[in-house]
């Protein structure tokens, strides 16, 4: 449920995966992963490459279901194996951190009261971070309600993403 390589640029920080990604075993392999792989402005294959994107969620299995949908990635997972996994990646150039749990983690006392300030604080993370809702279908309404958020994070997000990589070929 993890992809990392030490030549990793880029970080994709993420909550725990769904039952459809625990049941292939590949990361983002749902609409979630359609729309992130949407914001990033890249394809399927460069988003499974390791060597260009780590994707390394907080909790590394499924986390079962509540009453308002998947729970909350087990504390374990993160307190255990996170450090040591990122420890691994010493050519990251840019963090994207998906959701609450993430943003607890890696934003600690710099993220906002709530999601939503977290995330309109975008441009004072970059440019190696950057707080992110999760994409899932879930948030729909999330996004109609924030329509800032794709007119102004999304577009500059594709743009760091393709500065990093057009690096690759300098």
């Amino acid at each position: 449920m993890l992809q990392a390589d030490p030549e990793a640029k880029v970080l994709i920080a993420a909550q725990a995966p769904g039952i459809r990604v625990h049941e292939t075993g590949l990361p983002f392999n749902d609409p979630s992963g359609d729309r992130l792989r949407d914001w990033l402005g890249i394809d399927r294959d460069r988003f499974y490459d390791p060597k260009r994107f780590a994707i390394i969620p907080m909790g590394f299995c499924y986390p079962g279901t509540g009453k308002s949908g998947d729970l909350p990635p087990r504390s374990e997972c993160a307190a255990t194996w996170r450090a040591p996994l990122l420890n691994t990646l010493p050519n990251l150039q840019l963090t994207l951190v998906i959701g609450q749990y993430a943003h607890h983690y890696h934003l600690g006392k710099d993220r906002k009261k709530n999601l939503t300030e977290t995330v309109k604080a975008w441009s004072s993370f970059l440019p190696d971070m950057l707080p992110l809702p999760h994409p899932s279908p879930r948030n729909n309404l999330w996004l109609k309600k924030n329509p800032w958020f794709e007119e102004e994070v999304i577009p500059v997000l594709k743009h760091r993403v393709k500065e990093i990589f057009e690096e690759e070929t300098k």
